[in-house]
């Protein structure tokens, strides 16, 4: 088991690898082994990896999150789906780097885009031009 400080400087690392503060590296490309040891063990929500305690911050919902629950929720009561379903595809289905670097709501809307297309409730076709109607609306 490793220390808490050994873990905590694991959980530093991963936090750097985010989108926001990710740091542009150029070839050839050089990893530290600590940063290596970072990626091979990367944050998710299946347990039993050893992690530190994560601060708690109150946020207000941005709309598009309230929607996108909405949403979710109205798939699950139309019987499209049900919650480990929407976990599973949200979480474990979209891969790491998806994973890693879209919101918590952004999964969610991902998983529920690719259940309505693998359910054959809505084609992709019909997605894509759904997507597009949506970009051009808001000058995307």
């Amino acid at each position: 088991m490793p220390s808490r400080g050994k873990v905590r400087q694991q959980q530093n690392i991963k936090g750097e690898l985010t989108p926001a503060i990710h740091e542009t590296q150029t070839a050839p490309y050089e990893i530290p082994s600590a940063r290596y040891a970072a990626l091979m063990q990367p944050v998710h929500d299946i347990g039993g990896e050893p992690d530190v305690p994560v601060p708690y911050e109150e946020k207000e919902e941005e709309q598009w999150e309230l929607n996108t629950y909405v949403t979710c929720e109205v798939l699950a009561w139309r019987g499209v789906w049900n919650a480990e379903e929407r976990r599973r595809r949200g979480n474990n289905d979209v891969g790491l780097s998806v994973y890693l670097s879209a919101p918590y709501y952004g999964r969610w809307i991902l998983a529920a885009a690719r259940m309505l297309v693998d359910k054959n409730i809505v084609s992709l076709a019909e997605l894509m031009d759904k997507i597009a109607e949506v970009e051009t609306r808001n000058g995307s």
